[in-house]
């Protein structure tokens, strides 16, 4: 008896505690949800306004995906597009808008994978699918489509543009 006390009494305990989580939740949720996307939709607006900016300076003819990666081709390339599967070489060059050079296969070598079964930015995947074997791009990256607001924990702050410069080499 003493047992069914206790438990029901915890029983209790937590559908109120919940009931009034699910209440503060859901009224707190709507301010912030909608602070959240107009937060959102600002910055997204400050980035592509850097990264415009950025190729007007540097005169880079870029054009933007749907999802807001920009890409400039500097070589064509030729064969067919890289696909998920696809084993890849590539040199690159990873920097910052203020030109502040991040990752290179200059000092790490070419960059090796299976093209879609790796660790890369989504907007590094998305830009990738655009080229063939020895094609060279350069991709403007938001954060939203690399590292985030975190950044990468080493090299690449929070919030930040990137910009690769990408060769795909022959097999």
């Amino acid at each position: 008896m003493k047992y069914l006390t206790v438990i029901l009494t915890l029983f209790a305990v937590i559908m109120l505690s919940c009931r009034n989580e699910k209440h503060n939740s859901s009224a707190m949720g709507k301010g912030h949800g909608t602070n959240m996307i107009e937060t959102n939709k600002y910055l997204i607006t400050k980035d592509r306004e850097l990264i415009l900016n950025y190729c007007e300076r540097k005169g880079i003819d870029a054009h933007e995906t749907a999802t807001g990666l920009w890409y400039s081709i500097k070589s064509p390339g030729s064969g067919p597009l890289i696909k998920d599967g696809d084993m890849i070489t590539f040199d690159y060059d990873c920097s910052l808008l203020d030109g502040t050079l991040c990752y290179s296969s200059e000092t790490s070598g070419p960059g090796t994978t299976r093209f879609g079964y790796s660790n890369m930015e989504s907007g590094l995947l998305e830009g990738i699918r655009l080229m063939r074997r020895g094609a060279e791009f350069i991709f403007i990256i938001p954060p939203y489509l690399a590292h985030g607001v975190p950044g990468d924990g080493n090299r690449i702050p929070g919030r930040a543009v990137i910009v690769y410069r990408i060769k795909i080499l022959p097999e």
